[in-house]
């Protein structure tokens, strides 16, 4: 099975060794991405959002191809905002969900990130 990755080449991709998203077969998996500015619980979410879907698309899998979501939120973050703009990017594809809050991320100030995993349908015949 062919594996093709994108990598945006930030600093962390090379410290960490990975890739913002991995597509093995028909399987595309995004990493955990979070926004680059800063901007309340709604606007990290968005932009975040917007991100994970350019890197999955990036790797052939669109909008509706997207399976699963995971929303990852610093404690205290205004959950009711990042679900708000999950429901605007996903509405009608409603993929499956699971949110967190944790301890913390890497950097300071990210309030959400985002993991998605999509599986991109095979070529008509």
């Amino acid at each position: 099975m062919t594996r093709s990755t994108f990598r945006e080449g930030g600093g962390f991709e090379e410290a960490a060794a990975y890739s913002r998203a991995v597509r093995i077969g028909a399987h595309v998996a995004v990493s955990g991405t979070a926004a680059r500015a800063g901007g309340g619980a709604y606007e990290q979410a968005q932009e975040a959002l917007e991100r994970a879907l350019a890197a999955a698309n990036e790797l052939g899998a669109a909008r509706e191809d997207v399976l699963r979501t995971r929303l990852l939120l610093a404690d205290g973050c205004d959950w009711e905002a990042v679900v708000r703009a999950h429901r605007e990017a996903f509405e009608g594809v409603n993929p499956a969900n699971t949110t967190y809050f944790v301890a913390g991320f890497i950097p300071e100030g990210v309030l959400v990130e985002v993991e998605l995993d999509a599986v991109v349908p095979e070529p008509p015949r």
